[in-house]
């Protein structure tokens, strides 16, 4: 199965994994899963890191550096289409711009979102697992 990161995925990866339910944690682990972490999640990180709900050992661009050369995976590249469809993605529940980009990314790159996201999970385009 190839997958798509939430970013709130990766930082419980990475910070407190116990966080992950049972079925995610298994599918971050199993080998013959793709892990993919879009671009837009290194944005999200930095910016909950500058508002305070995300708080890391020395600078968050040393941690990020370092939590995307721990992470086995590959970038899934945000294309014009990505941006395109992040503003039209049908059934979408919520506003924010990183999730809309993450839903668009998962449905053109054909990936399925790992995230605990209650608007993501619900919506029928993304395939989604938690």
């Amino acid at each position: 199965m190839r997958l798509l990161l939430d970013t709130h995925v990766w930082i419980w990866a990475m910070l407190e994994p116990s966080q992950l339910s049972k079925k995610a944690s298994a599918a971050l682990t199993a080998p013959e899963h793709e892990l993919h972490l879009s671009p837009i999640s290194t944005w999200e990180a930095l910016v909950l890191a500058e508002r305070g709900h995300l708080k890391v050992h020395g600078s968050i661009e040393a941690w990020v550096r370092s939590a995307l050369r721990a992470l086995p995976g590959t970038i899934a590249p945000i294309t014009h289409e990505i941006a395109i469809l992040s503003r039209n993605v049908v059934g979408l529940g919520t506003k924010d711009p990183a999730d809309r980009f993450l839903a668009a990314t998962s449905i053109v790159h054909d990936l399925t979102l790992v995230t605990a996201d209650g608007p993501l999970r619900r919506c029928k385009a993304v395939p989604t697992l938690w």
